[in-house]
This record gives structure tokens, C-alpha cells and sequence, in this order.
């Protein structure tokens, strides 16, 4: 919130307190207020909205006066599925950076280019059997990379407990 709203809601508010301070009495109107403070009613208005920015409101709160009534609860959005893959491939960059190169383009051939096995093993000259191996194995490397880094993100320093 800019600085000059924080003053307006500042205002507004000690004016709408020495306004009020009788039991019983009226909710003061913008024009009172207005007068009080020496603001303008636009200002005053700016300063009331800001002080309306800092109350609450549960989830379960009706939105609507219908028979069909919604919460608020029912206007906010959902986690999205797609961050949890972002965060994934994240998480295997760097052991991917690490393995050798021919273990990079295998993965890259088997899982981005959509090759069988057989058709890597056939451009590579070795066996299928190889290839898989060899799949199994980077992938291995890569998830235990990322399940490292994914600790040591949370206070180890960056530091595996097995280095």
C-alpha cells in the first residue's frame, strides 16, 4: 500500500474514533469525516477502503444473496498439477548435467525422442539389453541426485548425509 494511503487510513481512522467516541453513536458519513480531517471525500474514500484492506473475512463467508449462495471459499482456484512437474524438472537438471554424455543422449532418445530400445541399441551398436541398463541405471543416479538436492535444500547446507 503506497505511503500516502497508509496516511489517509491513518487519519480516517483517528477521526472516525474521536467521531464515535460516545456509546450509541452514529457511524460518521464521508462529509463528516471529510470536514474533521480538512481530507477531501475522494481521500477520505481512499482512506476507508484501506482500512476496509485490513479485515478479515472466513472462507465460508456468503458471497451472494441467492438461494444458491457461494462462499469465498468457492471463488478460489486450485492447486495446479503442473507445478509439481516443474519442480520435478528441476530437481533433475543437475544430475542429468552430470551424467556422461551418451547416458544423456540414451535418456534423451528414450524418453524425448520416444525411441524403443531396440531402435537405440540398433544407432548406438550395442544391445537392447545394454540400453536398458544403462536406463535404469541413469535414472537411478538422477532421482537419487535430485532426492539429494531436494534435502539439502532444507538445511544440510547442500550436503548429502553420504558425502
Amino acid at each position: 500500500m503506497p505511503r500516502r494511503v497508509q496516511e489517509l487510513r491513518n487519519k480516517v481512522r483517528v477521526a472516525r474514533r474521536e467521531l464515535t467516541q460516545h456509546p450509541g453513536s452514529p457511524e460518521p458519513s464521508l462529509a463528516a469525516v471529510a470536514a474533521h480531517t480538512g481530507l477531501t471525500e475522494e481521500e477520505v474514500g481512499a482512506g476507508m477502503e484501506a482500512l476496509e484492506s485490513f479485515s478479515t473475512l472466513s472462507l465460508d463467508a456468503e458471497l451472494s444473496s441467492d438461494d444458491d449462495g457461494y462462499s469465498l471459499a468457492d471463488t478460489l482456484g486450485s492447486a495446479d498439477a503442473s507445478y509439481d512437474v516443474v519442480v520435478d524438472r528441476e530437481s533433475a537438471k543437475e544430475g542429468l548435467r552430470r551424467l556422461p554424455e551418451r547416458e544423456r543422449a540414451i535418456l534423451y532418445m528414450r524418453f524425448f525422442e520416444d525411441m524403443t530400445q531396440s531402435r537405440i541399441a540398433d544407432r548406438l551398436g550395442i544391445s537392447q539389453m545394454h540400453v536398458s541398463r544403462l536406463i535404469s541405471r541413469s535414472c537411478a543416479r538422477v532421482r537419487a541426485d535430485a532426492m539429494g538436492q531436494r534435502t539439502g535444500r532444507r538445511g544440510t547446507g547442500g550436503h548429502s548425509a553420504t558425502a
